[in-house]
């Protein structure tokens, strides 16, 4: 991954920008972070595989297109030469505007409307929404190579995306441009002005609105812990609460099986980007709980 001195160098070369700190921060399993200072502004210098640059800059033009609708999403700064992103030796890099906030906290009632409320606001924005390079619905494959890593795992997965299909013949889904994975930590609540943004645009992607509402209520640890998130999404949201109660459920189960692809991927390729070997089996572990729920 990019040493601190390979992103100062490129943050002077293609955003003219000296910068006066360069920070690594902690975390991030899909890319790496620094925290950039320059005189008196703080920003965000974000990098991504060479592999993923298609989709991140889907992303971050999603975000400047919530910017400019009024949502704090993290606008990229375009470098000297107009691009959103640059290559450098380990990736592509992008610049983004900081967003002064505390993360909400899934499991407190307070911020959990917040949350939902948010969400659902972001949503009322991305209806029909679609770019280019955004991550096309769905990317599950039942015969994925990985997916026999462990007897149960693909009979589960398959049964998650069979039941997803038979829902799409039957309902009329909302759809739109999604975050892709709205942890509550991606939700930054400024407590001097009350406005809440949120960021971490990397995962974004086209689908059905319903698919950000079961991984925030994944992340809340279900239906029965997320009411106020959900109550708040339905009052705030694109979609109608018939569709939340009709396909929620089917769209969890298949967020679950997501969440077993993605480790066991991980698993199968050696991946200890962002959390060790016993992070990535425990995360399979938790999928394996939760879709042993619906066999």
């Amino acid at each position: 991954m990019a040493a601190d001195d390979t992103v100062r160098a490129a943050l002077r070369a293609a955003w003219h920008l000296p910068p006066d700190g360069c920070t690594r921060l902690a975390g991030g399993m899909t890319s790496a972070t620094w925290s950039v200072r320059s005189g008196s502004r703080r920003y965000v210098a974000k990098l991504v595989p060479p592999e993923a640059r298609t989709s991140f800059e889907a992303g971050l033009m999603l975000a400047e297109r919530l910017c400019a609708a009024g949502v704090d999403a993290g606008r990229p700064v375009r470098a000297a030469d107009g691009s959103l992103c640059v290559p450098v030796p380990d990736g592509a890099l992008a610049l983004l505007e900081h967003i002064d906030g505390r993360p909400l906290d899934g499991a407190d009632p307070v911020d959990q409307r917040w949350w939902g409320d948010r969400l659902g606001s972001v949503h009322r924005i991305l209806v029909d929404v679609s770019l280019p390079g955004l991550t096309p619905w769905h990317w599950v494959r039942e015969d994925a190579p990985h997916l026999s890593l462990e007897p149960w795992l693909r009979p589960a997965v398959a049964d998650a995306v069979h039941a997803l299909a038979r829902l799409q013949v039957t309902d009329r889904l909302t759809v739109g441009a999604l975050h892709g994975d709205p942890f509550f930590e991606a939700f930054l609540l400024d407590r001097a002005t009350g406005r809440i943004g949120v960021i971490d645009w990397g995962s974004a992607c086209c689908g059905p609105f319903l698919y950000d509402v079961a991984s925030a209520v994944m992340y809340a640890g279900g239906p029965d812990r997320a009411a106020g998130f959900l109550e708040a999404y339905a009052a705030a949201g694109p979609v109608t609460a018939a569709e939340l109660e009709s396909a929620l459920p089917v769209l969890l189960r298949f967020r679950w099986a997501v969440q077993a692809d993605w480790f066991a991927a991980r698993i199968a390729a050696g991946d200890v980007t962002g959390a060790d070997d016993d992070g990535n089996r425990k995360g399979l572990a938790d999928a394996r709980r939760a879709l042993a729920g619906w066999s």
